[in-house]
């Protein structure tokens, strides 16, 4: 059979280190627009699929034969694999006979048989690509194939998701499939002791989320010291010296399938991580309260100015003059302008740049933070800088203590440095360029095993805010009439209760999915399927779960999503749709939404204002060509701003490194 992809021995052969990863530094600005320019230009769809389906075909040829082998043969075969894979690589034939191999064990141990169009994702996957792959076409199934091979080849496999709830459950459904391989399967928890979570990673293929894996990857940094460090490890595991290596969390980044990978790789890539020392929470608090004190006192245009499309706040030449004169009597920190107007800025944004029940909650007396992309709260995550101290001031909450930076790491280096990475969503066709060009990752969109039967039903723009609320509800009351279900998107968690409390005034029976209910996920989705179900969620709906319909829904239409609000990002948007429609169901979905809604207001604000000008009486949803121009604008305007905070990111991390090269503290 002809070979139909390159053999990676090489980086086969590297995962032996002690603490294998790449050290591979991150393209120019140059280089970055040149990779993004080939990679609009370049199709690898065609190229990528073909190759997949000859697989798939390969595997299809050998399949009655291992089929026909009893469990322990199965299992010895899967063993009899490894000499090979880590001598040639992902060579055909190996990844064809490892393909059969594991689509046999699903089949007999979770009554699930991977379909050809998975056998072409795993594929993709296992070349070091992103497979986009529709809702409910089993990608938590189709990364076993990859997972399994890599893990047989000895490469550590690190199965990435978003939340625990994701990890467990797609630990839980796939353990039996790997063991029947004779693979070992890990379970990477939040909160467990240094010696758990080891254990976790010293199994054959691990789940875990990016938080962990990144937040270990730099207690890893900061055990080892240095970058040099790592060289050190192989002399100490020759010498028999194991104190250091008996530390580590990891064995180092050797195979990475991210899901919901455009969700780790490009929103959450906004935010470094970072690892951080505690001091006194008493010093925190009185320097935050006069900073907050000072920043009300500041007065919108004349002493600051706020872009909230950039969500940034800037001092103007009369208000560091006005800092000047209020930081007179103040202590030492207020005598450098450079500090005072960095307090100064920090609590103007915790005052005017993030509010409560859409950017954080406030729950038992602690500021957690929401994730804007995800709708789940976040509490081992804080803001830097002083704003975490500052918020929580601002909600009348006890300061927690500053905090001094340890260790950081963006999730472009990170994600970098693994040997091998891959990844599966069901949204990255908007983001491929950026994916290559960053990551190096190419995008296959993998076509679905059914006809996808999802019908539009457009988008309806009103004037103002109530008008869209009544909207939703003439439409939920028709839909579900009809025996339907519907799930209505919200951005927030305070549009989401404000869509409730109508709902409940009028008498509509619907149940609430957002950051203060994210303990009932499961439960809450399990049940929003059912026949004439309401369910109002945030984002938390929108990713890595399936709803499944009830009796005879489907022959009535099958469920119906409505987003209330536009999202930054159109992938996001797309993730809600698909909510409906699964693996061939029925299902529909339409927007409904109204000039003041925020993305508006940040993103088109004078094209709004022109609009609410001009039909701002009018009861009707306004014409089709103001809708889609008001969505293009806004969309691409707050994606623009998006993509330029991530370059952003990653150019101070590069100064930062820079400067710590410079100290002689580089890793």
């Amino acid at each position: 059979m002809p070979e139909l992809v390159h053999p990676f021995s090489r980086r086969v052969a590297r995962a032996a280190a002690p603490y294998a990863e790449r050290n591979e530094k991150p393209p120019g600005r140059i280089d970055a627009v040149l990779l993004a320019v080939l990679a609009r230009l370049r199709r690898p769809f065609a190229l990528g699929l073909q190759r997949g389906r000859r697989m798939a075909d390969y595997v299809e040829r050998i399949q009655r034969e291992v089929d026909a082998l009893s469990d322990a043969d199965l299992r010895q075969a899967a063993q009899d694999l490894r000499p090979g894979l880590r001598r040639e690589g992902f060579v055909p034939d190996l990844v064809a006979r490892s393909f059969a191999l594991v689509r046999a064990a699903a089949g007999r141990t979770v009554g699930m048989r991977h379909f050809p169009v998975q056998l072409i994702g795993g594929h993709a996957m296992l070349e070091g690509m992103l497979a986009e792959m529709e809702t409910g076409e089993g990608k938590t199934l189709t990364a076993t194939l990859p997972a399994a091979t890599a893990a047989l080849a000895g490469m550590h496999v690190h199965v990435i998701t978003v939340n625990d709830y994701l990890a467990e459950r797609d630990a839980a459904a796939m353990r039996a499939v790997y063991e029947a391989l004779g693979l070992s399967v890990g379970v990477v928890k939040s909160g467990e002791e240094p010696a758990q979570r080891r254990a976790a990673y010293a199994a054959d293929i691990s789940y875990c989320t990016n938080k962990d894996i990144g937040f270990d990857y730099l207690r890893d940094s900061l055990a080892l010291e240095t970058r040099k460090g790592r060289g050190r490890l192989l002399l100490e595991k020759l010498l028999q010296r194991s104190e250091r290596l008996d530390t580590l969390l990891l064995r180092g980044l050797h195979f990475a399938i991210i899901d919901e990978a455009d969700s780790v790789l490009i929103d959450e890539a906004r935010t470094p991580l970072i690892i951080s020392g505690g001091q006194g929470g008493e010093a925190a608090a009185g320097l935050f309260g006069t900073a907050l004190e000072i920043a009300r006192q500041l007065e919108s245009g004349s002493d600051f100015l706020i872009s909230r499309r950039e969500r940034t706040v800037t001092l103007t030449d009369h208000g560091r003059s006005r800092l000047k004169e209020l930081a007179q009597s103040l202590p030492q920190e207020w005598r450098s302008a450079r500090g005072r107007e960095e307090l100064a800025q920090q609590g103007l944004s915790a005052l005017h740049l993030f509010e409560p029940d859409v950017h954080y909650l406030v729950r038992e007396g602690k500021v957690l933070i929401i994730d804007e992309y995800t709708g789940r709260v976040m509490p081992d995550r804080s803001w830097e800088r002083g704003l975490q101290q500052l918020i929580e001031l601002k909600e009348g909450c006890e300061a927690t203590g500053m905090r001094t930076t340890l260790a950081r790491v963006t999730y472009q280096r990170l994600f970098r440095r693994y040997l091998r990475l891959a990844g599966m969503t069901g949204t990255a066709s908007e983001v491929a360029p950026e994916l290559e060009a960053v990551y190096g990752l190419k995008v296959l969109r993998i076509p679905t095993n059914r006809p996808v039967m999802r019908r539009n039903h457009g988008v309806r723009l009103y004037a103002t805010r109530e008008r869209k609320w009544q909207a939703v509800a003439d439409t939920v009351a028709r839909i579900t009439r009809a025996g339907r279900p519907v799930l209505i998107g919200t951005r927030s968690v305070a549009a989401s209760e404000e869509l409730g409390a109508l709902f409940a005034a009028s008498g509509v029976d619907h149940v609430l999915l957002n950051a203060r209910q994210d303990q009932e996920e499961a439960e809450i989705i399990a049940r929003a399927g059912e026949a004439h179900q309401v369910t109002i969620a945030t984002n938390m709906a929108g990713r890595g779960t399936d709803i499944r319909l009830g009796p005879a829904v489907a022959d009535q239409g099958g469920l119906h999503v409505i987003l209330t609000e536009f999202h930054e990002s159109k992938r996001i948007d797309r993730q809600l749709f698909g909510r409906s429609g699964r693996q061939g169901d029925a299902g529909s979905y339409e927007a409904i939404t109204s000039l003041e809604d925020d993305i508006f207001r940040r993103h088109a604000r004078s094209t709004a204002a022109a609009l609410s000008a001009r039909y701002g009486r009018q009861s009707q949803p306004l014409p089709a060509w103001a809708v889609f121009s008001l969505q293009a604008v806004a969309q691409h305007s707050a994606e623009s701003a998006n993509s330029h905070m991530r370059r952003a990111t990653m150019e101070q991390d590069k100064r930062l490194d820079s400067a710590l090269a410079f100290a002689g503290k580089a890793e």
